[in-house]
């Protein structure tokens, strides 16, 4: 009985029904993009300072330039260049009382300015930016600053959370119906989040977004690989990450455009109200069907298929069938990932990829958004630079293979992150460029993992290692924002070395995994075990066909095989092993 590979290398792995889907499935990716680092412009801080009533009065009255209002009413910066006194105090002065002048108004009160009191900003601040943020609407700075943090952990928790109940709604009721629903709830979560009227509620529709939206990529991605064959799979499943790319670089120019946080974030929240259309453009995936014992609506969506194609379908499509893994009757558990030796140290080492991944591609885009120089162009050609790093997955991962590209871009990503730190405020554009670098080779790590996760696991539990192992990308998130903000105000340097340590960490781990180019799915626990020495013993695929007969019927056979038109090209016959009364005969094409 045929399988959906087997129709689909007939009716066409990438043909016009499979480009039309998984352009319109990417732009489910896309809209992801302002979800996952929507912080940098939703959340961004301006300079700031504290409100006193009257000094604007005064300045209006002396003429003051606004360099010159800033020096005679801010206190001066803390030791060693430190911010929070300017930003989050304010002398305790009266600064309506007439007999303050215009030249030096404090010179009246002290002869030294640093011996008048400072003061908590009991009226608020002043923010010098022409837009708004979350910050400077709910004044999120100096005590408060903190909450900036929460709100962008709050998506990371509900994307560790909804993980794994929308992962389950995949699998039970349909990759279609998951998408619809997820799509939905995100949809009006991102709306209820731009009408939040106050912190709280703020937070709360922040979190319900997380729950659902990171599902709804995932199960866009599963339905769009299993549209495909599976020569196209892999560069399917990477153009679709490389779709999330261009919603980032989409969402510095709408930002850009619309400097108003709540604003934007309606901007990018309403038109995923059009995913909704995906109820008739986009079918069920035939496999899940299949899976379902669903096989007259499975077999309807296949001939529709061959039918976009312009391919007409198998004779035998009707006995369209899943292709069923005994392995799969299996009940995976936790303890099959750290049952023996080398899965329990793949596990462990794929854990903390996952979580350094995280760590550092969220960190180097909120790093940027507390120092950077310009946001908007910072951001945009740090996004950029995912492109080729897509490009080098794709041209590596079947010429070099896995490991060692892995390994060498988590040393470059540490190795950028390091030298950030000795590379002067004055000379941006170097700091820029390290950055790309650093933000490029954390990309190709983040894309590859999640192919090496799933190659080092046996088939009945790899759904559950890549689950398991992922969720440390989620829980690295989740803390990301506190590393990067509350280390930030303690040295500007100090994330950057944490990363820096982090990645090398974890590109010397990497050669501790065994290389999987060339390698066939482990299909048990003992294969995994075994992956190490697969490789190297590891030889040019051959496609054998292996034939039982009796030995007096060797030579008849031998003859049928050179006259039969086999197989197109050079057919070559290896006859050994004469065991009893039989003779195994294997025969080699290529």
């Amino acid at each position: 009985m045929p399988t959906v590979d087997d129709v689909l290398e007939q009716v066409g792995e990438f043909g016009w029904f499979q480009k039309q889907a998984f352009l319109t499935l990417c732009l489910l990716s896309a809209s992801f993009a302002p979800i996952y680092v929507g912080i940098v412009f939703l959340g961004f801080t301006p300079d700031h300072r504290c409100l006193s009533p009257g000094v604007a009065e005064l300045s209006r009255r002396c003429g003051w330039s606004l360099a010159e209002e800033l020096n005679f009413t801010v206190p001066d910066l803390g030791p060693e260049g430190e911010a929070f006194p300017r930003q989050c105090r304010s002398y305790q002065v009266d600064w309506n009382q007439s007999a303050l002048g215009c030249v030096d108004p404090l010179a009246s009160l002290a002869s030294n300015r640093s011996h008048l009191p400072l003061g908590p900003c009991l009226h608020g601040w002043v923010y010098d930016t022409p837009g708004s943020s979350i910050v400077t609407e709910f004044n999120l700075v100096c005590e408060n600053s903190w909450k900036v943090d929460l709100f962008q952990s709050c998506v990371n928790v509900g994307f560790f959370l909804g993980s794994l109940g929308v992962g389950y709604i995949a699998d039970r009721f349909g990759r279609k119906l998951c998408v619809l629903t997820t799509t939905l709830i995100s949809a009006i979560s991102g709306v209820l989040t731009a009408i939040a009227p106050d912190y709280t509620s703020l937070l709360l529709f922040r979190l319900l977004q997380g729950l659902v939206s990171k599902g709804s990529w995932t199960a866009g991605y599963t339905l769009t690989t299993e549209f495909v064959g599976l020569g196209y799979r892999r560069t399917v499943a990477i153009l679709y990450q490389m779709a999330f790319t261009a919603g980032l670089v989409l969402f510095c120019g709408v930002a850009y455009a619309i400097p108003h946080w709540r604003g934007l974030q309606l901007a990018v929240s309403v038109p995923t109200f059009l995913f909704l259309f995906y109820y008739w453009c986009v079918p069920e995936s035939p496999r899940w069907l299949l899976s379902q014992k669903r096989n007259f609506q499975a077999i309807k969506i296949m001939d529709h298929i061959a039918q976009k194609n312009g391919k007409l379908p198998p004779a035998n499509l009707k006995m369209l069938s899943l292709e069923e893994d005994v392995t799969e009757k299996l009940s995976p558990s936790f303890a099959d990932l750290v049952r023996t030796p080398h899965l329990r140290k793949h596990t462990c080492i794929l854990m903390y990829l996952w979580f350094t991944s995280s760590v550092l591609y969220q960190g180097l885009i909120m790093h940027m958004g507390a120092t950077g120089g310009n946001l908007y162009l910072d951001f945009f050609y740090s996004a950029l630079v995912e492109f080729p790093a897509a490009l080098i997955i794709i041209l590596t991962i079947d010429r070099v293979g896995r490991l060692y590209p892995l390994a060498v871009s988590n040393l470059v990503a540490g190795a950028a992150c390091f030298a950030m730190v000795f590379i002067s405020h004055d000379l941006h554009w170097l700091s820029m460029v390290a950055a790309c670098v650093g933000r490029m080779g954390i990309t190709i790590v983040f894309q590859m993992v999640c192919l090496v996760n799933a190659e080092l696991y046996p088939t009945f539990v790899r759904n559950l290692g890549v689950m398991v192992c992922s969720s440390l990308c989620d829980l690295g998130g989740i803390i990301t924002p506190f590393l990067v903000f509350r280390l930030v105000e303690v040295w500007q340097g100090l994330p950057l070395i944490l990363f820096a340590v982090l990645s090398l960490v974890a590109g010397g781990m990497t050669l501790l995994l065994p290389e999987t180019k060339g390698v066939a799915l482990p299909e048990t626990i003992e294969d995994a075990e075994n992956l190490r020495s697969f490789y190297r013993k590891a030889k040019p695929k051959e496609k054998k066909i292996y034939l039982q007969v009796q030995t007096s019927e060797v030579s008849m056979l031998a003859k049928a095989f050179q006259h039969a038109d086999f197989l197109e090209g050079t057919r070559f016959l290896n006859m050994a092993a004469i065991q009893a009364n039989y003779t195994l005969i294997t025969c080699t094409y290529v």
